[in-house]
């Protein structure tokens, strides 16, 4: 049962992680030294929202595909712990899908930060102020992106569990 609510928990953060960043576009204006420029924020701009989507998605998937594996055991009666080569793959997929996530939550976290605070040491300025809908939606995106990571390793420990049963 806590394996279900993991992977549920896992699917239901990578999901979010995925409509949110989506869902962030806003356009605005910035103004430096009297001259207005127009602005234009879109998840699609960014190597790493873009990393972000694709493995929240992807991870969305595997957590699905795991549900549903483990609705159909439960349909079919059979024990819901598998084969110790089937865990040691469940083990390895947790594992890679948990730092995907992790990775993924990284990269969008600095590029994040570094439209928060602009960057000092050359005249870039915060962009947040101008497009504070777009920043929050990203930000709340790389914190379920950052749960999700930990369902998954949560999911991964489960296995280690398993595995010293069998």
């Amino acid at each position: 049962m806590v394996m279900v609510a993991t992977r549920a928990a896992a699917l239901v953060m990578a999901l979010l992680a995925v409509s949110l960043v989506v869902s962030s576009k806003q356009r605005g204006t910035l103004t430096i030294f009297c001259i207005e420029i127009p602005l234009d924020a879109d998840w699609s701009f960014s190597y790493s929202l873009q990393f972000l989507v694709g493995m929240s998605a992807a991870a969305a998937a595997y957590s699905l595909v795991q549900l549903l594996l483990i609705s159909h055991k439960a349909v079919k009666k059979v024990s819901m712990i598998p084969s110790r080569r089937h865990v040691l793959l469940l083990f390895a997929g947790d594992q890679v899908f948990s730092l995907a996530m992790m990775s993924a939550g990284s990269a969008a976290a600095a590029v994040s930060n570094l439209n928060r605070i602009g960057i000092r040491h050359t005249a870039l300025p915060n962009f947040c102020k101008p497009l504070p809908r777009f920043c929050d939606l990203s930000a709340v995106s790389i914190a379920c992106a950052f749960l999700s990571c930990v369902f998954l390793a949560t999911s991964a420990v489960i296995d280690v569990i398993w595995l010293s049963n069998l």
